[in-house]
């Protein structure tokens, strides 16, 4: 674009163009190679129970009868939007420019400041078009302007999105709710990294990996389509922030999304910088071209369907078409982040994180169902955050601004902090709600079961601010054991932490409505498979050393089933799980007697204060010792499977710790 002080039109992450910009990845063409069809299994894309967008429409707001008659259309009528946040002018209209250059054109559309309501009073301080005729190869695009709104506070983005986006409503309590479209969950198979030489050996390619290659020139292709689509808008949202706390080790990066709803979900997700760090923001780390609806080439090479999710690690650019789930810009970012964070010997984590108020913080890890975020959610300790988080040197800080909560049957007796965060610049997404009173129904799963909710952490009262805190006492591993066989806690050394770490268990039921049906075993490695960039043995051994220099102690806390299996036996209580947390937290389960389980070799403790005694051996519980081990054998079986996939991976020079890792296994 025209001013932006680039031949190609693309923005520099050397040292000179930021004052802490990350060292630039060199990306050089790859060989052509076979997609692979190992996908991790991703249980938050959700069904589709429409066929048009009308129809999608209609399940959002439920029919009532208000006792006043409503006005046709049942809007409420917003004005004009006020003026836009100040920035730092004519500077940052050039890096918006350069964000929003078409690669494969000399100039774009001219870029001003506002909305698109408010042109008349913006375009007397755009320069005059030159007199002369434009030369040949230049395209009507380059002749329109497209108003860039940047940074916009949420009164402003409410105002965007009630005004220019169907389906989006302010609901009772004061939060937005929108719709986001046929696509309700992620879409793991269309998730594309570019395959060049440097990712070539660095990333985790191949069977059991999220990672599905694409080359240089689709992603290009992608991207082009991308920028042009949102070159071709009126107006385009542009965010500029942070990722992670720790501000030795923030990521700076702006978002180019074509939807409101998209740009006040990353304002509450990311970190928001204040007023004097936008003004000095400067060239960011990574950049999201997010085309939302508009829909990929089918035809391009390694397209599959019309949606595309592609990161590009050596241009530091991710590009999103064919879907507006919001959840595919915060986790792309994660995956970034599992990137770029183990480049400077930091650990990137997909877990929970608490502190109590002496300073010992603790890491939960744990797949959907398994408790994370109840048990990291504890009135008595500080929440540092919820999802992602990194360990430095220094200790553990929050990657996010925010937090993406589960709203499906959401209620103020059992998460009571969650419904009180759903109020004036909360996201809600997929809900549905009376079209009168704007009341939400979150047991209603008419549009998905994955309905979300996102809000800035701060909206949670006991949230430590900022996010960081010293290094971890204790990590703790949760799985919903369906099959009844784990112990409800037990004591890991650092190898057997690595190895349930990379195997990350639980069990998923598959349903009673034919009556009750087997547990199934589910894996995910480091606890978040699907976002994953390197081996998981690489994030395990980081993990290993960190919580060996600290002194942290490992702990498997079953929050799943005991004296049978899911149908026969019963569901631990949330109280005594509770129990065996505030243990861990106190210090007292350290000073415990302990004795080792047969075949999977865990340590139990004898006695934990508040828990009944028979539970903490499996075996005791239940009635039918053939069964249990039978069943016992069952669950060994399918993890000695499962970790497979890792064995052939050496850790180290020696591949010592692989065998260490191979050793603290089940053993039958």
């Amino acid at each position: 674009m025209a001013g932006n002080g680039n031949t190609d039109g693309e923005f520099s992450f050397s040292a000179a163009a930021a004052r802490d910009a990350l060292p630039r990845i060199t990306t050089e063409k790859g060989a052509k190679s076979t997609t692979s069809s190992d996908v991790c299994h991703d249980d938050t894309a959700s069904r589709v129970n429409f066929q048009t967008i009308d129809q999608l429409h209609s399940l959002q707001k439920k029919r009532s009868a208000p006792t006043t008659p409503l006005k046709e259309g049942g809007g409420v009528v917003m004005g004009t939007s006020g003026p836009t946040t100040p920035v730092s002018g004519e500077s940052m209209l050039q890096s918006v420019s350069a964000s929003l250059a078409s690669l494969t054109r000399e100039t774009g559309p001219k870029v001003i400041r506002g909305d698109p309501t408010s042109a008349a009073k913006v375009m007397a301080h755009v320069p005059q078009t030159p007199t002369s005729a434009p030369a040949a190869d230049v395209s009507d695009s380059s002749l329109k302007f497209t108003h860039v709104l940047h940074n916009l506070s949420p009164a402003e983005l409410y105002e965007q999105a009630i005004k220019y986006e169907k389906g989006s409503f302010v609901t009772s309590t004061g939060a937005l709710a929108t719709l986001s479209g046929a696509k309700t969950g992620r879409s793991p198979k269309d998730k594309r990294v570019v395959k060049d030489e440097t990712t070539a050996s660095e990333l985790w390619w191949g069977k059991g990996s999220p990672n599905i290659e694409m080359d240089e020139q689709s992603f290009l292709v992608n991207r082009e389509r991308a920028v042009d689509y949102l070159n071709s808008l009126d107006k385009v949202f542009v965010n500029d922030q942070y990722l992670n706390w720790d501000p030795e080790n923030r990521i700076k990066v702006r978002i180019v999304s074509a939807r409101a709803y998209h740009s006040l979900f990353m304002h509450n997700m990311c970190i928001r910088p204040t007023a004097e760090e936008l003004e000095n923001f400067g060239t960011p780390d990574f950049t999201i071209y997010n085309a939302g609806k508009f829909p990929c080439n089918r035809f391009t090479h390694y397209m599959t369907s019309s949606t595309s999710v592609d990161i590009n690690l050596g241009r530091r650019e991710m590009v999103i078409l064919g879907t507006q789930y919001a959840g595919e810009m915060k986790k792309g970012l994660f995956g970034v982040m599992h990137y770029l964070m183990p480049k400077r010997k930091i650990l990137s984590l997909h877990s929970g994180c608490n502190m109590g108020k002496e300073g010992d913080v603790a890491l939960f890890f744990g797949l959907s169902g398994t408790g994370k975020t109840t048990l990291s959610t504890d009135h008595n300790r500080y929440l540092i955050g919820d999802d992602e988080h990194c360990w430095s040197e220094t200790g553990v800080s929050n990657i996010e601004g925010g937090c993406y909560a589960k709203c499906i049957d959401l209620s103020r007796e059992k998460e009571p902090d969650i419904w009180n965060a759903i109020k004036f610049g909360t996201v809600l997404e997929n809900v549905v709600f009376d079209e009168h009173t704007r009341e939400v129904d979150y047991t209603d799963k008419s549009v998905t079961e994955n309905t979300r909710a996102a809000y800035p952490i701060e909206y949670i009262p006991n949230s430590k601010i900022p996010c960081v805190g010293p290094h971890p006492k204790n990590v703790i591993l949760l799985a919903c054991d369906a099959f009844g066989v784990l112990p409800p806690v037990s004591k890991l050394d650092l190898a057997q932490t690595m190895y349930h770490f990379i195997s990350g268990y639980t069990a998923l039921v598959a349903g009673t409505e034919e009556g009750v049906k087997e547990p199934r075993a589910t894996f995910s490695a480091c606890f978040g498979a699907a976002f994953i960039m390197l081996h998981p043995t690489k994030y395990a051994a980081m993990l290993a050393e960190k919580m060996k220099a600290q002194g942290a102690t490992g702990w498997l806390v079953n929050t799943g089933w005991s004296g049978g299996s899911y149908g026969s036996g019963s569901r631990i209580k949330l109280a005594y799980t509770r129990k065996i947390i505030d243990a861990i937290h106190s210090g007292s389960l350290l000073n415990a007697t302990y004795q080792k389980t047969e075949i999977f070799g865990l340590e139990i403790p004898n006695e934990v204060e508040g828990v009944p005694s028979e539970i903490l051996e499996p075996m005791n519980a239940w009635e039918d010792k053939v069964a249990y081990k039978d069943t016992l054998l069952k669950l060994a079986g399918l993890f000695r499977n499962n970790f497979e996939t890792f064995t052939s991976h050496k850790i180290g020079e020696d591949g010592k710790l692989t065998e260490e890792i191979l050793a603290a296994g089940p053993n039958f």
